[in-house]
C-alpha cells in the first residue's frame, strides 16, 4: 500500500464530485490486501461486475463513505446542493460501463481526497447526525441484508457468531427488529463489550467450553437458556469468515435451525452435508445491501437506534492508512477506524 497523486477529476454530465469526509476501512478492503487475485476470479467467474478489477493495477479502494458535495456534471441543474454532507453508495455511469469506486482502477474510492459518483448515489445525512458516523452506513447496511435475508424475526432468538464489523452491524439490524435473545459468541473481551451496546442480551467468549464445535456450543446454550418459551429454532449468522467456522456452526446449530453466512471466507473450505441433512438445517449465504436497506441504515443511525459512535474506535490522516491497515489485525485495539482524506478537521 502507498500514499500517492491521483489525477484531478472533472464531473462528467450526470456526475458529481464529492469531497470525501471520512472512509471507513472495511474488512473487504483487508481482504482485497491479502486476496485481490482470488476475489477478482472468482467474480469473474460468477459474471459479478463489482470486484472485476485488474488485481495487477493500481487501485484507490474504499467504499465506507461519506463525503460534501463539490460540483455538479452537466445535466444535473437540479442536483444536490453543493456543500451538503451525503451518505455515499459507490457507484457512478461512465460512457462506456457502470463503475464502482472503491474496486475500480480507473475511479477512486473513498481513500481518496475526491471522487466521483452517480446523484443517485448520494443519500443526505439527516437530523444533525456527524457526517463521520454517517460513513457507517454502508457497513450496517450489510447487516440488515443479512438479516433482511434470513428469516429472524421479533422475538426469535438469534446467534451471532463474530462480533468483529460484519457481526456488530448484524447484532445492530437484529436489535432493531427486536430479535430475541441476540445471543454473541466472540473471542476478544472490547468486541463482546461492544456486543452489549448494540444490543445483544447474551455475550459468550467461544474460549471457555472447550468443545469440539469451535466453542459454538455455548453461544447455543445461551441461546437455549434464555429463549423464553420459545419453540423455534434460532437464526445462526456465521460472521467470523474462517475455514472450519460453517462446519462448527452446523455441529452445534439445533435441528432446523437456519444457518446465514455472512463471513467472508477466501479459502476453500469443508463441511458435512450429512450433519445439515440430518438436522434438516437450512445455509443460506448473503453479500451486498440494496438502496432501501443503506437509507434505513442511515435512518437508524441518525434515529439513535444505533449508537455509530461506539464503533468507530480510531480515525487517521491518508499518510497513516497503511499502519491502520495493520493495527486492525488486534481485535482489542479497534473495531473500526475512519480514513480522513482531507484531515481530521
Amino acid at each position: 500500500m502507498v500514499v500517492d497523486d491521483w489525477p484531478d477529476l472533472n464531473p462528467g454530465p450526470g456526475q458529481v464530485l464529492i469531497e470525501t469526509i471520512a472512509c471507513g476501512i472495511c474488512g473487504s478492503d483487508l481482504h482485497t490486501v491479502d486476496h485481490a487475485h482470488e476475489m477478482a476470479d472468482t467474480a469473474k467467474e460468477v459474471g459479478m461486475g463489482v470486484f472485476a478489477f485488474d488485481p495487477d493495477r493500481d487501485m484507490v479502494m474504499g467504499h465506507e463513505i461519506s463525503a460534501r458535495v463539490l460540483e455538479l456534471g452537466a445535466g444535473l441543474d437540479d442536483g444536490p446542493a453543493v456543500g451538503t454532507a451525503m451518505a455515499v453508495m459507490p457507484t457512478l455511469t461512465t460512457p462506456n460501463r457502470r463503475a464502482t469506486p472503491g474496486y475500480d482502477n480507473e475511479y477512486p474510492g473513498g481513500y481518496c481526497e475526491r471522487m466521483l459518483v452517480d446523484p443517485s448515489a448520494l443519500v443526505p445525512v439527516p437530523n444533525g447526525l456527524d457526517p463521520v458516523v454517517a460513513a457507517l452506513t454502508e457497513p450496517m447496511a450489510v447487516g440488515l441484508h443479512a438479516v433482511n435475508e434470513s428469516s429472524a424475526a421479533r422475538g426469535r432468538g438469534a446467534v451471532v457468531l463474530g462480533a468483529g464489523p460484519v457481526g456488530q452491524s448484524v447484532i445492530a439490524a437484529l436489535a432493531v427488529l427486536g430479535a430475541e435473545p441476540i445471543v454473541v459468541s466472540e473471542y476478544s473481551p472490547r468486541r463482546r463489550e461492544l456486543a452489549r451496546r448494540l444490543g445483544a442480551h447474551v455475550v459468550v467468549d467461544p474460549a471457555s467450553p472447550g468443545d469440539a464445535a469451535n466453542g459454538f456450543a455455548a453461544a447455543v446454550q445461551g441461546w437455549r437458556e434464555n429463549r423464553s418459551g420459545s419453540k423455534e429454532p434460532p437464526v445462526i449468522f456465521e460472521a467470523v469468515g474462517v475455514p472450519g467456522l460453517i462446519d462448527g456452526a452446523m455441529t452445534a446449530a439445533p435441528n432446523r435451525s437456519e444457518l446465514v453466512v455472512v463471513g467472508v471466507c477466501m479459502q476453500p473450505d469443508n463441511f458435512r452435508p450429512i450433519m445439515g441433512i440430518y438436522k434438516h438445517l437450512t445455509v443460506r449465504f448473503v453479500l451486498g445491501w440494496n438502496g432501501a436497506e443503506f437509507r434505513q441504515s442511515l435512518n437508524n443511525l441518525a434515529e439513535g437506534l444505533i449508537p455509530g459512535d461506539a464503533l468507530i474506535t480510531g480515525q487517521v490522516t491518508l499518510d497513516e492508512t497503511p499502519a491502520a491497515f495493520a493495527a486492525l489485525a488486534n481485535p482489542e485495539e479497534h473495531v473500526k477506524i475512519m480514513v480522513r482524506p482531507n484531515g481530521l478537521g
